[in-house]
């Protein structure tokens, strides 16, 4: 496993159409090493947990800044769960009231991270988890 390279799916549910902050992450886990799969704007929950198993990832990271967060992020562990996908590590970033938060890791979100947070911390939760799983 010590070959393996980290692959994090990043994608935009939903109508939200900004992406700069996912691209930004994107790009920060592309220089910390991981392979990195971005699906760009307005993806459906299914769409996103298709391309997760067809790219066989470790991470899906979504990117939410539309409010739709309680809807959509739960409906995509579901889709992954489904999948078989159970294994899967699912982060979201954005635009979260901090009510919101709790009720999304009982969906099984491992992480939120909002605004101004560090690529860095992000990198090195996603290293630590995916160590974790492994």
């Amino acid at each position: 496993m010590a070959d393996h390279k980290i692959r994090v799916l990043v994608a935009k549910p939903g109508l939200d159409g900004h992406d700069r902050g996912a691209k930004v992450v994107a790009r920060a886990l592309r220089d910390a090493g991981f392979e990195v799969i971005y699906t760009g704007i307005r993806q459906t929950p299914e769409m996103i947990a298709e391309a997760a198993l067809q790219e066989d990832v470790d991470v899906v990271g979504l990117s939410i800044l539309s409010g739709a967060h309680l809807a959509l992020c739960p409906r995509v562990v579901e889709l992954l769960h489904q999948q078989g996908l159970e294994d899967v590590i699912v982060l979201v970033g954005g635009i979260i009231p901090d009510e919101d938060i709790d009720p999304l890791r009982q969906a099984g979100i491992a992480a939120v991270f909002g605004p101004g947070t560090s690529t860095q911390d992000i990198v090195a939760f996603i290293n630590q988890r995916v160590a974790v799983e492994a």
